[in-house]
């Protein structure tokens, strides 16, 4: 009788830590992050924070600046589409893919982020959240420099 208890006992633990083991493991299709668009959907947590850091450096900006923060709960809501500026992120991101596939032949690893390339944030933001669309200064080989007539035009007589 006391054997029998022992075995209740102990199938019954066993069964408790199983059915715990198996439900707080996460279902591998089940997402990771919420409302991931653009970044592959099996991205991992480092993986995530890694490309976060790189657009927030290149943009010189904070995660403020494309993420709402949900003041009832005090903390940030990254899967909210609230600000216009993630959906640019989103954009400007897929545009880099396809310059970077069509123009410089650029290899992707496991999870599909590519590994050397041709172009990335920086590569235009250069630390500016919203960089500057300017065209070089002129210069005329032998001519007078920035300021000077523009071509075709006689310099004023004196």
């Amino acid at each position: 009788m006391l054997i029998n208890k022992k075995i209740v006992a102990t199938l019954c633990l066993s069964s408790v830590i199983t059915i715990v083991a198996l439900t707080s493991m996460k279902k591998p299709d089940e997402p990771g992050f919420k409302n991931i668009k653009v970044l592959p959907k099996h991205i991992t947590h480092d993986q995530l924070d890694k490309v976060m850091h790189e657009w927030t450096a290149s943009l010189n900006v904070h995660c403020d600046f494309c993420h709402v923060r949900n003041e009832a709960e005090k903390k940030m809501d990254f899967a909210a589409d609230s600000k216009p500026e993630k959906n640019m992120a989103r954009k400007m991101f897929k545009m880099m893919n396809k310059i970077n596939d069509k123009f410089f032949d650029a290899k992707k690893d496991s999870v599909g982020f590519v590994m050397t390339s041709g172009v990335n944030c920086y590569t235009c933001h250069r630390g500016e959240s919203h960089p500057e669309v300017k065209l070089p200064e002129r210069k005329r080989p032998g001519g007078p420099g920035p300021g000077g007539p523009p071509p075709g035009n006689p310099p004023a007589k004196q």
